[in-house]
């Protein structure tokens, strides 16, 4: 079912008649298709479920070419990015072609869908803003870190869910609960794995976003446990390139006091209540998909 999907972003970027803008899509790193997989799951395969499908994949694919170019990436998926092979106007230029050409199909899909999934955008370009915002300074508010969190991420997943559920005649509530789950907890194994992972495994550097001035969940938690003075040296660390010792002094500190499993912990919460919603549903295949994302290992 994802393969008419892609055929189906491929027919769209057709229609422009720009095959130079064709040729750029096909530079994308594919990615989970996590938001199609979701669709597709709730709400079946016919064509409106399939564009709706295409049209999301489309507008998260926009999103990630303005990432990273926000945050100077060189690597998406362990491929050179666009803005790495291209420059970042080509990147910005082609993520806007993209959500348009996105919104204005999206037109043709339902009216609630529209609303839904537009809405969710804008959660999307405000989270992006944020996050931007909270990366000048070492922050260790946790409901900012939250908010930020599922206007970038969880926002668009939730919607997947929410309009994959009216498109399939479905209760709204328990899939929109789902996919806003699903979206948190994905965030913060990403966020997890920055620390974990090594460097091939991720396809960009590790603990590349705290050198990007981001402070996630993990640090937040760290920052409580240390002392006066190891919370200077951790803050002196943020948004800076980190040899091995200062990197080793950091896993060391999350290793000593657990952070890796606390954070892990909130997540799982997440994933649990978003498999509970859905076993009650009978939708054995969401579970699955929930189980998948709190044991990824990229």
């Amino acid at each position: 079912m994802v393969e008419a999907v892609e055929r189906k972003i491929e027919q769209y970027i057709k229609t422009l008649d720009e095959p130079k803008i064709l040729i750029l899509y096909r530079e994308l790193p594919l990615g989970k298709r996590l938001r199609a997989k979701l669709i597709l799951r709730i709400a079946g395969s016919n064509l409106r479920v399939v564009k709706t499908a295409a049209i999301v994949e489309m507008i998260h694919a926009a999103s990630l070419l303005h990432d990273d170019v926000i945050d100077d990436a060189n690597m998406r998926r362990k491929r050179p990015s666009i803005n790495a092979l291209y420059g970042d106007k080509t990147a910005i230029m082609f993520g806007d072609i993209l959500y348009s050409k996105g919104f204005l199909e999206l037109n043709e899909v339902d009216p609630k869908v529209a609303q839904i999934i537009s809405s969710a955008v804008v959660e999307l370009s405000l989270g992006e803003y944020n996050d931007v915002t909270l990366s000048k300074k070492f922050t260790t508010d946790k409901d900012l870190y939250l908010k930020m969190i599922y206007q970038k991420t969880a926002s668009l997943i939730e919607a997947s869910s929410h309009a994959a559920a009216i498109l399939a005649g479905k209760q709204e509530k328990p899939y929109r609960t789902y996919g806003r789950n699903l979206g948190l907890a994905f965030q913060m194994i990403d966020d997890i794995l920055d620390i974990t992972s090594d460097s091939a495994t991720l396809g960009k550097p590790a603990l590349h976003d705290f050198q990007e001035g981001k402070t996630t969940l993990p640090y937040i938690y760290l920052y409580e446990k240390l002392d006066t003075i190891e919370r200077e040296k951790l803050k002196s660390f943020h948004a800076k390139k980190l040899n091995t010792n200062e990197q080793e002094w950091i896993k060391m500190q999350m290793k000593k006091y657990k952070i890796i499993e606390k954070s892990y912990a909130e997540a799982k919460v997440l994933i649990d209540e978003a498999i509970a919603l859905m076993s009650s549903e009978k939708e054995e295949a969401l579970s699955s998909i929930a189980r998948e994302m709190i044991e990824r290992d990229f």
